[in-house]
């Protein structure tokens, strides 16, 4: 497959930061802000231990300059920006690679479907690129309403997502896949779109983003969650969205190479609501693949044991998730790349 001269880079590819958000009092996390403002802590030194910078947005800078004055200096940005919540893979810019050079792509984010405040999160890369921190080669589609947790891509032109997340009646209202396919390869370049429309897990607030239920990976690989519990309430849907991917094909017309993930063991929060813990949540680096894991070690080696096959060359690294997903989300949710070029320091 020949490679599109505008493209989405995969998350695979070359970068040197990955941007994040603080939580703070005036977010969702004010309950237990101590304990996720550790688990930041810990995903903060996780990007750092693999060889790239931290941006932090967050309406406290010095708070969070001194929580993180153990990272060495040239690892760490603090952009001072409000924020309603600490979601950045659906709110963050977008790469896009064209032949002039890398640009930032800004969509509309409103609270995953008109289900949360967003007003300040989807005025974040605007204030970075007004200040100065984020290329001044930006293009808006904030007429359009997209989050990067519902796409995957491989870098040449194939991107995998669902029909229940970008056929939400209140994101673009009654959007078709024909006119999706078409907005896609004018944005972004995307030549060969798949969608799933299976797959699902409860709790989820963001209706189904495929960065819970199945990751492309390098050589033509997805990574799926997969149910081995016939008693799960996942298990029937699990099973075929399993069957889909199974009918995938790449460009060229072969089938992808398949490897599971184990569905963590069901979780609950106080109230009795289950969890949409997910090992398929993991970022992708240069060097490493960051794991999110929730104290379960049978499940979590099987998930580092799966990881390792699709990456043999890049280390593991495990960060507990378990406070992440008392909001419903986790490390990719948490996260989004950011090349060299789209920074200008």
């Amino acid at each position: 497959m020949t490679t599109p001269s505008v493209r989405v880079p995969a998350e695979w590819e070359d970068y040197n930061s990955v941007m994040i958000a603080w939580p703070h009092k005036d977010t969702d996390w004010a309950p237990m802000l101590d304990e996720v403002t550790a688990c930041y802590r810990n995903l903060a030194d996780a990007i750092v231990k693999s060889g790239l910078r931290v941006v932090v947005v967050t309406p406290h800078a010095s708070e969070v300059r001194e929580r993180l004055s153990h990272l060495p200096a040239d690892k760490l940005i603090v952009f001072e920006a409000p924020t309603n919540d600490t979601w950045t893979r659906d709110y963050g810019p977008l790469t896009l690679s064209t032949s002039e050079g890398e640009v930032a792509l800004d969509f509309q984010f409103n609270g995953w479907g008109l289900k949360f405040a967003a007003n300040l999160d989807n005025m974040v890369n605007l204030r970075m690129v007004q200040a100065g921190l984020l290329t001044r080669r930006y293009r808006s589609h904030l007429n359009f309403v997209f989050e990067g947790g519902s796409m995957e891509v491989d870098g040449r032109g194939a991107m995998l997502t669902t029909s229940e997340c970008l056929l939400s009646l209140n994101r673009n209202g009654a959007v078709t896949k024909q006119q999706l396919a078409a907005f896609f390869k004018e944005s972004m370049g995307i030549t060969h779109l798949m969608f799933l429309d299976h797959g699902h897990l409860e709790g989820d607030d963001t209706d189904s983003h495929i960065d819970t239920l199945a990751r492309m990976a390098p050589g033509d690989t997805i990574l799926y969650v997969k149910c081995y519990d016939e008693t799960d309430s996942h298990f029937a849907d699990l099973n075929l969205m399993e069957e889909e991917l199974k009918a995938l094909r790449t460009p060229e017309g072969n089938p992808y190479n398949l490897i599971a993930l184990p569905l963590p063991e069901a979780v609950y929060d106080a109230d009795g609501e289950r969890l949409p813990a997910t090992y398929a949540n993991f970022l992708i680096t240069p060097r490493t693949v960051l794991l999110p894991v929730y104290g379960q070690p049978a499940n979590d080696r099987m998930a580092v044991q799966m990881l390792q096959i699709a990456f043999p060359e890049r280390e593991i690294i495990t960060v507990d998730c378990s406070a992440l997903i008392r909001q419903h989300g986790s490390l990719h949710c948490a996260t989004m790349q950011l090349p060299q070029s789209l920074l200008s320091i």
